[in-house]
């Protein structure tokens, strides 16, 4: 199984999760553990201070494990040759009425400066046209080959933007209400039925089959 810690726990090769989101790490470890069959690999949390960039999803997400993976090279040298990977997460949430995927990746600002209420407000003026999409990337990159081209992995769940519903533990999950979602909102379901259907689960089951083919061989 993956495990999320500081310093290693098994003789498995690590992956470095870079984030300091505890919510998050939550929502990764349960759904790489989801699959009955245990990883071939440790996934280990790393908070490191990244610049915030700007570009398309992808880019943001090459960028920041580039520069994830150098810091972390850099950090332990040869000392640490069980490290083998870096993976960063970028999120985002596209409201279809502002067009050019906005908020998107800088939804964490809008969300701070705007708060639910505020995100709501900016759709007024298009209703009613609310639709939008939570985009989840992934990036990854071998410690081994730190300067060949991350791989990128992409998760969307398509839904709409409502007056904020259930406990708000997770950012915009009040105020995000996915088509397949019965009627809930992402922080109304349960983790089990958010899990299995989220912009998340998309994009790290497909880093999932990535990694698994990467250290099985």
């Amino acid at each position: 199984m993956a495990s999320l810690s500081s310093a290693p726990s098994s003789g498995l090769p690590q992956v470095v999760f870079v984030t300091g989101n505890a919510n998050k790490l939550k929502e990764v470890t349960a759904i790489l553990n989801a699959s009955s069959s245990s990883l071939p690999f440790e996934l280990v949390a790393r908070k490191i201070d990244l610049p915030e960039l700007q570009g398309s999803l992808s880019e943001i997400a090459r960028d920041k494990v580039k520069i994830a993976a150098k810091t972390i090279i850099a950090e332990s040298g040869k000392s640490d040759d069980n490290v083998k990977g870096v993976m960063v997460e970028d999120t985002a949430l596209c409201f279809d009425a502002l067009g050019n995927d906005l908020p998107g990746p800088y939804i964490k600002w809008f969300l701070e400066s705007l708060g639910h209420d505020g995100l709501n407000k900016m759709l007024v003026g298009f209703a009613p046209n609310n639709k939008a999409k939570a985009v989840c990337t992934f990036a990854y990159v071998s410690t081994d080959a730190p300067s060949e081209e991350p791989a990128v992995f992409v998760g969307e769940t398509h839904g709409a933007i409502v007056p904020a519903r259930g406990d708000n533990k997770f950012g915009w999950d009040p105020i995000f209400e996915p088509n397949e979602g019965n009627g809930l909102t992402y922080a109304q379901m349960s983790s089990e039925a958010k899990n299995a259907i989220s912009h998340r689960y998309r994009a790290l089951d497909k880093l999932r089959g990535h990694l698994l083919n990467l250290f099985q061989k």
